[in-house]
């Protein structure tokens, strides 16, 4: 967790640098650099040490930089630094002539944005890669509102997938001998279920039946990038209220049978959808068993956190129908409080629900034919199979405003993974459970009505703790 000898090499170099090359420091009460012209010159310069220290002072020029300098030149990369269109052009024409090996290389080389040169230089100084990770933020940040930064946005998503390779990454335990300062961090990217107190993290970490794993990389050694909260349990749960309890009574860990991952918490936004690598869990899994050989279950207590929007999308419709729920109305009354007409939790609102849940995870698909749920996609990516749609698991205010109280089990068979990841990363294939397959089943034989009219919904009910977090993949 402390600094390396690679990141003091790297500031001592930097140092170096600019006393051959006359560069000093920035002070906070100084003018902004010029970033387009520190950009230029560390595209051009040839020397190692020299570089290193243009590209610190880049870096230090940024982050000194207020919002607008910075919106500033992040759209001055995106339409200056794309690939030098002269040579690109000649190394067409000599492919076109000369379809050969040599020429193929001239030609991915021209096509090279210059920006993707630029930030493996401004990788080099100790902290350039926590610092491009932060530009993203900024990057993502301004995306929605200019198209023109997308390509910005690719080329940093790019050189990530590669950087953050899960064979770089490390895998650490989290425990309450665990530096302060990475505890605090747990406590603030803790994205599923919210850590009110230090007392609530240390219930989370200190007791025999709980683990906490992150995983780190080398040039971001302070700063988690993953954490996987366990439980260990002696049955499968199907509801999450007994497992953060801070009065539960905590069970040995050598009596444990089953490992319930409920929280998995994406830390870093500036590494938004780039991908670690499937089969994390995995790992983690692998780990758990060499300290724990009694351990045979494998499973998740996942939220599913696009399920109530998803529902009032189809709800919202001209010919609004679910197959298998008879009466739409009954889940029309979950998006209002029981005081105001809203559905209580009766027989006929969890039949409806489970109904309208096995579509949603085994039929319903986004325009690339991928599950609609973040969470499905998580964990099915990594191998694991639907095992069990729990009713009424998360009844706290953001689970019902996100799923109407839903949580999932997704189970990770070991000897099952590798073929699953396989299918769905191949066929598109959903590993589901007989009793999960059943309840789809059940939806599509039995009738559906509709009401002529579906009335207004109105928006639900928001409370403090209901914020919807997109770190969360647990």
């Amino acid at each position: 967790m402390s600094r390396n000898f690679l990141q003091e090499f790297l500031e001592a170099v930097a140092e170096r640098g600019r006393g051959l090359i006359g560069l000093e420091r920035p002070s906070s009460q100084e003018r902004p650099a010029d970033l387009l012209a520190l950009s230029n010159a560390l595209l051009t310069g040839r020397g190692e040490v020299s570089g290193v220290a243009l590209a610190q002072q880049w870096l230090d020029a940024y982050a000194a930089a207020d919002d607008e300098h910075r919106r500033r030149h992040l759209a001055a990369l995106a339409d200056g630094f794309g690939p030098d269109q002269s040579r690109l052009d000649a190394a067409i024409e000599a492919y076109l002539q000369d379809k050969s090996p040599r020429t193929m290389a001239e030609l991915n080389a021209a096509a090279e944005p210059r920006r993707q040169e630029l930030f493996r230089r401004l990788n080099r100084p100790a902290g350039g890669t926590a610092a491009l990770v932060r530009l993203r933020e900024d990057v993502l940040a301004d995306l929605p509102g200019n198209a023109k930064l997308e390509a910005l946005d690719a080329d940093l998503a790019h050189l990530f997938s590669s950087w953050f390779n899960r064979g770089f990454l490390m895998l650490k335990r989290i425990d309450w001998t665990t530096p302060a300062n990475i505890l605090a961090k747990i406590i603030q990217y803790e994205a599923v279920h919210t850590i009110h107190s230090w007392e609530d993290l240390r219930s989370r970490l200190e007791p025999s039946d709980r683990r906490c794993f992150a995983f780190f990389h080398p040039q971001m050694a302070d700063e988690p990038l993953v954490f996987v909260e366990v439980a260990l349990t002696q049955d499968i749960p199907a509801t999450i209220a007994p497992l953060l309890a801070l009065e539960r009574k905590p069970i040995r860990a050598e009596d444990a049978t089953t490992a319930v991952f409920y929280s998995i918490s994406n830390c870093q936004t500036g590494l938004r959808r780039v991908s670690f690598g499937n089969l994390l869990i995995k790992q983690v899994v692998e780990e758990l068993r060499r300290d724990l050989p009694k351990l045979k279950t494998f499973v998740t207590l996942s939220p599913v956190p696009g399920f109530m929007g998803w529902l009032k999308r189809e709800l919202a419709k001209k010919d609004a129908h679910i197959p298998g729920v008879a009466d739409l109305s009954v889940l029309e009354g979950l998006f209002q409080p029981a005081e105001q007409g809203g559905t209580g939790p009766t027989e006929a609102v969890r039949e409806a629900q489970l109904a309208a849940a096995a579509h949603y995870f085994l039929v319903a698909k986004t325009p690339s034919g991928a599950p609609i749920d973040p969470v499905a996609r998580f964990h099915l990516g990594n191998g694991a199979r639907l095992e069990r749609i729990n009713w009424r698991g998360d009844v706290s205010a953001n689970g019902l405003r996100q799923a109407g109280g839903l949580m999932v089990n997704y189970l990770y068979d070991l000897d099952a993974i590798e073929a699953n990841h396989e299918a769905f990363a191949n066929q598109g294939v959903i590993a589901a459970s007989p009793a999960v397959r059943k309840l789809l089943k059940t939806a599509e034989t039995q009738p559906a009505r509709r009401k002529p009219a579906v009335p207004a919904l109105p928006p639900p009910a928001r409370s403090a703790d209901a914020a919807q977090r997109p770190r969360s993949t647990s």
